[in-house]
This record gives C-alpha cells, structure tokens and sequence, in this order.
C-alpha cells in the first residue's frame, strides 16, 4: 500500500466581497463597546459643531444679518449638521477603524471566523454612518460617503499621523468651501464649479433645506452623488485592505 500522503490542494482565495448580512454583528460588536462610553462620545461630536455655532452664529450672526432668507445662524446651524456628519464618520473610520485594524488587531479576530474582509469593512463603514445620523436618510448618506472615503486612508496608513494630512488637506477646505459658513454664490464662478463636485457640498445642499423646510432642489443629483463616493470610497477601500491584511 503507497503510504505517501495525497497532494495537498492549494486553499481557495480567501472572500473578501460582504454578504447580505453577517457584517451586522460587525456593526452590533462595535455598538455594545461604543455603549460604554455613549455619554462622552455623544459630547465629544457635538462639542466642535456647537462652538463654530455659538462663536459664529451669534457673533457673526450680528453683523452679517440674514443670509439666503433666513438669519445667520439658522443658516450656520444647516451647515454645521454637515460638517459633524463628515468629522463623526471620517474620524471613527480613521481613528477607531485603525485601531481595530492595526493596534487592537480586532478585525484579525473577526475573520477568523466565518466573516469576510468585506463583512469587516462594511461593518465599519455603517457603524461609522450611523454614529454621524442626527435625523434622516441624507445624513446617513453623507455618513457612509466621509466613512468610506476615510477607510481609503486607514487602509493606505502606517500610522495616526498620516490622518493629519488627510485632515489638513481635505476636510479642513471642504469645511471651508462647501457651503456651511456662506452660500456658495459668493465663490468665484470658477472656484464654484470645483467646490460643488466636493461631497461636503452635495451633503449640505440636502440637510440645509431639510432643516429649514425648504425644498431640496435636484434631490436625486446630491444623493446620486454622494451614492458615488461611497461606493468608489468603499471599492477602493476594500481594494487597499485586500492587499494590506490578506495578503
């Protein structure tokens, strides 16, 4: 009898693309921990917005009076809801993904089970969106578009300091020349042309009017758009992963 032992069958490519449902105990794991520490984290987001409302609003709010119709600082506060929905889900997908990611080695021990790299990601995202979901479906949109764009820069990162260069060099214009402290009409023509592809702008022009109770003029345009970056954000981020934890 040949007791040499059969050829071993090289193991089939690892899944990386989620399933329908299993990254929700992704989303779930990540809930229970956030719990814990709701209260501060709950501070923490709403802590920045409210200071460039109070600061601004009634301090600029003053001398500018009102702006598309409305005051200042109703204006502001619109604008503001953006820019926390942006900073919430960018920061958890940088900050906390990475620590998952790389410190804590959270996501090695989740795809040592049945989950895939994907489930992994896709968990993350949402659970990202959702800390950034004030009131709405526009903002969880806008939440999974920054989460997703993020995840590209934890995948790309050696460490915390490369998120300041994301941070410095784009999110911090976005604030800027997005809409949330003045209409875009007062842009350049030119520089408006630019800001109004920004997904910051496209975010803002659904929550303001949301807020204010207007109508939302080309809905299906600044969701369209925001839908784009994050599914481009998503494919490109699960991309860089493969190639960072699987290979």
């Amino acid at each position: 009898m040949d007791d040499t032992p059969p050829a071993s069958h090289p193991p089939d490519a690892p899944r990386y693309l989620p399933g329908v449902t299993p990254w929700m105990g992704v989303w779930r794991r990540n809930f229970l921990v956030w719990r814990k520490l709701a209260v501060a984290s709950m501070f923490g987001n709403l802590a920045d917005p409210m200071i460039y409302l109070f600061g601004l609003g009634f301090g600029l709010g003053m001398m500018v009076g009102d702006v598309d119709g409305t005051s200042y600082i109703a204006f502001l506060a619109a604008g503001t809801v953006g820019s926390s929905v942006m900073f919430s889900a960018s920061f958890e997908s940088m900050y906390s993904g990475f620590s998952r990611m790389h410190v804590q080695r959270t996501w090695e021990a989740l795809m040592h089970t049945p989950l895939t790299l994907g489930d992994v990601v896709l968990g993350e995202v949402v659970w990202a969106a959702s800390k950034a979901v004030l009131s709405g479906v526009a903002i969880l949109l806008a939440g999974l578009a920054f989460a997703s764009l993020a995840m590209v820069m934890t995948a790309l990162a050696p460490s915390y300091d490369f998120f300041m260069f994301y941070q410095t060099l784009v999110m911090t214009p976005m604030l800027l020349l997005s809409g949330v402290f003045f209409p875009l009409s007062q842009l350049p023509a030119a520089a408006r042309h630019i800001t109004e592809w920004l997904p910051l702008a496209h975010a803002v022009a659904l929550i303001r009017p949301a807020m204010l109770g207007r109508a939302v003029e080309l809905p299906w345009l600044h969701a369209g758009a925001l839908a784009i970056y994050t599914l481009a954000g998503f494919g490109a981020a699960l991309v860089l992963l493969r190639r960072r934890i699987l290979r």
